[in-house]
């Protein structure tokens, strides 16, 4: 008997830690709630279950609302939360509910190896810099059709112009490199597209739409203006919550 009463124990407190650390979903705010289920609507709308990652969806979607600059309602999301040798780079059309481009994408090469884990401001860093932009002019340079991004939070990413952190194509952001080196390559802090759909990507978002680098990182959380930190309970909020999930 004393054999089982100390597993029990230990079982009954574990138990009770994960129960204090995740509060039902009743316990959420109506104002977060206001938030998260318009969201909920558009994810499921555009059948993004099992494709793109939810709280990366949303952040995204509530600070592109609050960029009154963009021109037209494309919205790019980049997922750092996966590696490199995922598919990580997402364009929507928010008005026609459409996914235009799922591709591969590289960051920067001190930002880590197949996952991006640290990111910075900083010219000479070379690394990623997370957050939202607006992109810009396109020209051509040292890597071919290449697209400027004006970062949009100051201290998290507005030295992206004079970074000269730019959307280009590079071979080493080719899917085929995963193979033979278990990951990307890496850029100096660009968001390197594969060759065969560079032109194509920057076509579509080019000229003032919203692009947004996600990822769980929460020195930026703390410090944007742009998102909030919302806690979703449970993987997605219930009919109970978000009365317009289908």
């Amino acid at each position: 008997m004393r054999k089982l009463f100390f597993p029990i124990v230990i079982l009954v407190i574990l138990v009770a830690l994960m129960l204090r650390q995740a509060p039902a979903d009743e316990d959420r705010t109506p104002e977060a709630n206001a938030e998260i289920c318009p969201s909920v609507e558009l994810y499921y709308a555009m059948n993004l279950e099992g494709t793109v990652d939810f709280e990366a969806f949303r952040r995204a979607v509530l600070g592109y609302k609050q960029i009154e600059d963009r021109k037209r309602n494309i919205l790019t999301l980049i997922d750092f939360n996966k590696p490199s040798t995922e598919e990580r780079l997402y364009v929507f059309d928010l008005d026609r509910r459409e996914v235009l481009f799922i591709s591969h994408v590289a960051h920067g090469r001190n930002s880590g190896e197949n996952y991006a884990t640290s990111f910075s401001n900083q010219s000479g860093s070379h690394k990623s810099s997370l957050g939202f932009y607006l992109t810009g002019v396109t020209y051509q340079g040292g890597n071919g059709y290449s697209m400027r991004l004006h970062g949009l939070e100051k201290g998290i990413n507005d030295r992206a112009y004079e970074r000269a952190i730019v959307v280009h194509a590079a071979a080493y952001a080719n899917p085929s490199v995963i193979r033979p080196g278990g990951r990307l390559g890496r850029s100096f802090g660009c968001p390197a597209l594969p060759e065969a759909v560079n032109d194509k990507i920057i076509n579509k978002i080019k000229g003032g739409t919203v692009m947004y680098i996600h990822a769980d990182d929460k020195n930026y959380v703390a410090r944007s203006e742009f998102v909030t930190h919302t806690r979703v309970f449970s993987s997605l909020p219930e009919d109970r919550i978000c009365e317009n999930r289908p």
